[in-house]
Formats: structure tokens, C-alpha cells, sequence
């Protein structure tokens, strides 16, 4: 028999009912990935005793193989972006699809207005417009970046919370206009040549301070202010949330304006970190951000699950692709791998909810 104490009211709390904050778990987990990662770099023949993470030939300052967590985390950081603005759709029981041809479609605008006028001395031969628009400050392909964000994200949310189309078919139908738009902007050809206030935006490190900072503001957001608690409070029941005096269909435009506007910030940190932008850009970044966000804990049926979760998702899954090149998995099986992961992230969800009913 389960261990009982009687509590307020008569209520019973049964001990066996309680669990670690699921963080917690994920963090155990990405310990666990890493572990077995560093046992197979001993154990299989043609890997010659390396190790995974620990710098075990001297070649830097510290324990750590720092150009492998470089490229761990900054594999992440742009993704990661997006999944933040994924993970609040999700919590209101939604889903957002259009984000990866979203961050291509930025990147040729935002890129278009964010060209040099001379490259070495001479006119720039990939210019989408005339002088007027080289050289500008780096403010305007930023702002003109993010204002198509938030109008595709309007869209996304008018259809969603005004016309009751299923998120899955509104998001979806955008998913292919933006690929249009990626394709439309400049008949498919690339744009280059960005000034160099521009190119410092994506420069190093600078997508992972990026990344953290918008991670701990809307981690903050979510916990502490009103947007936080109406974004749980509908992804939990929606109708109790439009009951209690919530504008559900104000709020859920809000909630895909902010998550598009991420993507629409991840397609100009992109562009700026390749110094290119290309159409065929951000494909797959759809599916990993809501990867990183499921793996994090972020319930899909809505109301349940946090920033720090999806963070530490980006970790998981950041950690599980550098793994599977380390061990020089070949692509194909790292792509059946890695959906084998995310169906079973998506198990333990339902399972999860299951013992929670």
C-alpha cells in the first residue's frame, strides 16, 4: 500500500506520486547521453581510445574538448531560437510548421536591405536594389526582418484563433507561402556582400548569447507576468481560460507573433553568421525546434512545460547529432536515429500524462 498522510480538508497525498521537476530529468538524461557517447569512443575498435567531450591529448587550457562544445552549442543556438518561440505555441496546444521557411524568407529580405555598396572597390554584383539601400544602418534590416515575422506570424494567428483552422493546416499552408516568398524574393538567387555591422550580429559566439538571452527573458515572461500565466492558463483548458475573462483569440495571435518573430530573428542571425542568405535555407529547422521543445518536456497537449526544458532539449539533441558524427554514424541512420528519439520523447509525454490523470 502506497505511503498516505492526510492533508487539509481530508485530501490524501500519496508519496509515491511524486517525481523530480522534470528538468531535472532531462538534465540526468543529457548526463546519461554524454556518458554513453564517451563509452563507445573506448569501447569501439576504430575510435582509438578518444574521448567525446574531455580533452585527453592536451590540446587546450582546460579538462574539455572546447571545439567540440563549441560546435555543440552553436549547432543549437540558431534552432534553439526558433524552438523558443515554438515552445510558447505549444503550450497554448498549438503548433507552428512555418518556421523554417520563415527563416529563409527573412534571410533574403533582411539581407537584401543589409548589403555594402563596394566590394573590394567595386559595385557589389549581388545587389537586390539600387545605392539607396546599401550601406543602411543595421537597425533597418533588422526592424524590416521582424515586422515580416510578426505579419506572418499575424496571419498564422488570425487563422488559428479567428477562422478555427487547426494549426497544423494554417501553419502548414504557410510553411509552403514563405518557401515562395524565399524562392520569389530575388528568382532564387542568393544575396551576399552584408556590411559589417551586420555580419557582427551572427559573428563567433555571438548566436549563443543571442540564444541564452532570449532563453532567460521568456523564461521570466513565462514564469512572472500575465502573458506567462494566460499562455498556460489556455494551453491547460481553454475554455475555462475564455470563462475566467482571458481573451483567448487576442492572446493566441500574440503568442504566434512572438514565436514568428523568433524565427524571424533566427533567419537574420543565420544570414549574418554565413554572410549569405539562400532560399533553401532553415529546411528541417521546423522539426528539430519542436524536437528540442518535446524532448524538453513541452507537453503537446498544451499547459505544461518551460523555457529551461526546451533549453536543455536543444542540449539533448545537440549532444545526440556531434555523438552520432563522433562515432561516424553514417547520415541516413543519424536521420532514422534521430526520429526514433523523437517519437519516443513524444511517448514518454503521453505516458507522462497518463499517470498524471
Amino acid at each position: 500500500m502506497a505511503d498516505t498522510s492526510h492533508g487539509t480538508g481530508g485530501l490524501v497525498f500519496d508519496k509515491s506520486k511524486r517525481s523530480w521537476p522534470n528538468e531535472l530529468n532531462i538534465a540526468l538524461a543529457l548526463i546519461i547521453i554524454i556518458a554513453i557517447f564517451e563509452i563507445l569512443g573506448q569501447v569501439l575498435p576504430y575510435m582509438n581510445g578518444q574521448s567525446f567531450l574531455f580533452d585527453t591529448r592536451d590540446r587546450f587550457d582546460s579538462v574539455f574538448n572546447e571545439a567540440r562544445l563549441k560546435i555543440i552549442i552553436l549547432q543549437v543556438a540558431i534552432i534553439g531560437i526558433i524552438a523558443i518561440g515554438v515552445t510558447q505555441v505549444i503550450l497554448t496546444a498549438g503548433i507552428d510548421l512555418s518556421s523554417g521557411p520563415l527563416v529563409a524568407a527573412t534571410a533574403m529580405i533582411a539581407m537584401s536591405f543589409a548589403q555594402t555598396e563596394l566590394v573590394n572597390g567595386n559595385p557589389n554584383p549581388k545587389a537586390v536594389f539600387g545605392p539607396w539601400a546599401m550601406d543602411l544602418p543595421v537597425i533597418i534590416p533588422v526592424l524590416a526582418g521582424l515586422a515580416f515575422g510578426a505579419m506572418i506570424g499575424a496571419i498564422n494567428g488570425t487563422f488559428v484563433a479567428y477562422f478555427r483552422i487547426p494549426p497544423f493546416i494554417a501553419t502548414l499552408g504557410m510553411f509552403l507561402g514563405c518557401r515562395g516568398i524565399a524562392l520569389w524574393w530575388t528568382s532564387g538567387n542568393p544575396v551576399s556582400f552584408p556590411t559589417e555591422s551586420y555580419s557582427f550580429i551572427g559573428s563567433g559566439m555571438m548566436p549563443v548569447v543571442w540564444f541564452l538571452a532570449l532563453a532567460a527573458i521568456f523564461h521570466f515572461i513565462l514564469r512572472y507576468t500575465v502573458y506567462g500565466k494566460h499562455t498556460y492558463a489556455i494551453g491547460s483548458n481553454e475554455e475555462a481560460a475564455r470563462m475566467s475573462g482571458i481573451n483567448v483569440k487576442r492572446h493566441k495571435v500574440m503568442v504566434y507573433m512572438i514565436a514568428s518573430m523568433l524565427a524571424a530573428f533566427a533567419g537574420i542571425v543565420l544570414s549574418s553568421k554565413a554572410s549569405t542568405a539562400q532560399a533553401g535555407m532553415g529546411e528541417f529547422y521546423e522539426l528539430f525546434a519542436i524536437a528540442m521543445a518535446v524532448i524538453g518536456g513541452i507537453s503537446l497537449t498544451g499547459g505544461r512545460g518551460s523555457i529551461i526544458g526546451t533549453v536543455l532539449g536543444a542540449m539533448v539533441l545537440g549532444v545526440i547529432r556531434s555523438g552520432f558524427t563522433y562515432v561516424k554514424l553514417d547520415g541516413s541512420y543519424q536521420l532514422m536515429a534521430m526520429g526514433s528519439i523523437i517519437i519516443a520523447a513524444v511517448i514518454l509525454d503521453q505516458y507522462r500524462q497518463r499517470n498524471r490523470a
